[in-house]
């Protein structure tokens, strides 16, 4: 997400802006969308690594 934030580079003077996308391609939620996804990915991952089998070591032998 964090590159999807208004720059403007420093030799050219042009303008980054991922507001502008969204206009052209007429979905003014498409960042809200994105991030949105992003949260749904993340939730559905989380759920995926928990429902893994263990490893059948302890933590003492992970930490050690």
């Amino acid at each position: 997400m964090e590159r999807y934030q208004v720059t403007t580079n420093k030799d050219s003077g042009i303008k980054n802006d991922p507001n502008d996308w969204s206009d052209e391609v007429g979905n003014p939620r498409y960042i809200l969308d994105l991030l949105l996804s992003i949260i749904r990915v993340s939730l559905e991952t989380m759920d995926v690594v928990r429902g893994l089998p263990g490893m059948g070591i302890s933590e003492a032998e992970i930490l050690s």
